[in-house]
């Protein structure tokens, strides 16, 4: 597996396998974020107020609005006018966005822990954001002096009313002096007109004053993302996604030998034969008691899922001769020896139910004695009157350095590995009629009784 590319067939066969314990991780993932949705994003609610800005207005000017309508001066109005407990202007505003929309339209938006909450913050700094951009286009932001431009009209109208105080009051007749008096007060008149008219058109306020909230904000009826909805379901998705990557990764990372090749190389000995044991399920995996080993099948940990699926099997004659021939190879090997010490990993539960199966296929010739050895500290019984050791084991379940601790203890006991055959499960097909065995093959279980005490 650690050189074999990842495909979905992989993705797919974790599902299929660790099911149970998929599941079991996204309720985990759940049940964290609806624990996030509590403690660190409770939920909120946001609301929005548009403010039309009438005129012709550029680009950057729409944006340099946008930025006055989050500003602190704007906000911290907003604040003290809504009198919140905790709810001063460096709090609000991170709750505070705008964002400029087509046709000259600016969206204040609030957010807060509450509906109506957010309905009022978002009025209000609509409000506040009127009344200081009308203050800066005015030429100032101080309220006592904010009416300048009105002032300088009720100025002029006082003084055309003056100047035409002066002309009723100068002399009626048609002196050349009053005539001249006239003429010049209604010049003055007239040059204060145009001054004023002139002062109107180049006022930038005159086109672009006049900002108006274009209603109240609408009361919000969801929560603001994240929501308690989108945590729960990220949480799962996210702890299914990490799980799915811890297998990958440990799959790639998997250094378990699984050519023959790479077996004859860690036990320094040649391959016999290669056997075949029948059904899936009991196969993998350690069995035992207990709560921990139950929940530990129930959820599937103990079933090797990065192994390929096993092969459909052939009927019971063919297994039997596999069987037969490794016998007969150990016969032509060594023909003067009639004992040999068979060799199981621990734990290896297809390796021993072959293990079994070919020491009653032998019929004491070769005579086999099945011994169970421990891959972690590993010993065998010193050397009686066994000719050597035959390795029997399962692709893809130890490391070269467990089988070569293997091997390591055969020799400190005596024992010459002679060879090593390597057990692969099938799926068993569905039973048929019995037959009639054929002449020379021995019943399975004749010497199973024997295949793991003394000589059979």
């Amino acid at each position: 597996m650690s050189e074999d590319t990842i495909r979905l067939a992989t993705v797919g066969r974790i599902f299929r396998r660790r099911g149970r314990l998929l599941a079991v991780v996204a309720l985990v993932g759940a049940l964290v974020g609806y624990g996030a949705s509590v403690v660190l994003f409770p939920p909120r609610y946001t609301a929005s107020a548009s403010v039309l800005l009438p005129g012709q207005w550029e680009e950057r000017e729409l944006l340099t609005q946008v930025n006055v309508a989050t500003s602190s001066s704007v906000v911290d109005r907003a604040a003290d006018a809504l009198d919140w407990t905790g709810g001063d202007g460096d709090e609000l505003i991170d709750r505070v966005s705008a964002k400029a929309a087509d046709g000259n339209i600016i969206t204040i938006s609030g957010t807060a822990d509450t509906p109506e909450r957010a309905q009022q913050l978002s009025d209000r700094v609509a409000k506040e954001f009127v009344t200081f951009a009308t203050r800066l286009a005015g030429g100032t932001a101080d309220p006592a002096t904010a009416g300048g431009p009105e002032a300088l009209r009720k100025k002029v109208a006082e003084t055309n009313r003056r100047i035409s105080e002066l002309a009723e009051a100068a002399d009626p007749g048609q002196t050349v002096e009053s005539v001249q008096a006239r003429t010049s007060l209604e010049k003055l008149r007239t040059s204060l007109e145009e001054a004023m008219k002139k002062l109107e058109e180049a006022d930038p306020a005159t086109g672009k004053a006049g900002m108006v909230v274009m209603g109240p904000a609408a009361l919000p009826t969801g929560e603001a993302p994240p929501t308690r909805t989108q945590l729960v379901a990220g949480g799962a998705l996210l702890f299914l996604l990490v799980s799915v990557i811890a297998h990958l990764t440990a799959a790639r990372s998997n250094n378990r030998l699984r050519t023959e090749a790479e077996i004859a190389a860690a036990l320094g000995s040649t391959l016999i034969g290669t056997v075949e044991v029948p059904g899936e399920r009991t196969a993998h995996g350690p069995k035992g008691g207990g709560p921990r080993a139950w929940i530990r099948r129930f959820l599937g940990v103990d079933t090797r899922w990065e192994l390929p699926t096993p092969p459909a099997s052939g009927d019971e004659a063919g297994r039997q001769l596999r069987y037969r021939r490794v016998c007969a190879r150990l016969r032509i090997q060594l023909p003067g020896s009639r004992r040999l010490l068979v060799v199981v990993p621990d734990g290896d539960e297809i390796g021993r139910r072959a293990a079994e199966q070919l020491a009653a296929e032998a019929r004491n010739d070769p005579q086999l004695r099945v011994v169970a050895v421990s891959v972690s500290r590993p010993m065998v019984q010193d050397r009686d009157a066994e000719s050597g050791a035959l390795v029997v084991l399962s692709a893809g379940s130890w490391t070269a350095g467990e089988l070569a601790g293997v091997a390591g203890a055969c020799a400190d006991g005596g024992h010459e590995v002679v060879g090593f055959v390597v057990a692969g499960p099938v799926r068993a097909r569905a039973t048929r009629p019995a037959e009639h065995p054929p002449e020379n093959a021995a019943p399975a279980l004749a010497a199973r009784g024997h295949a793991t005490g003394g000589s059979a």
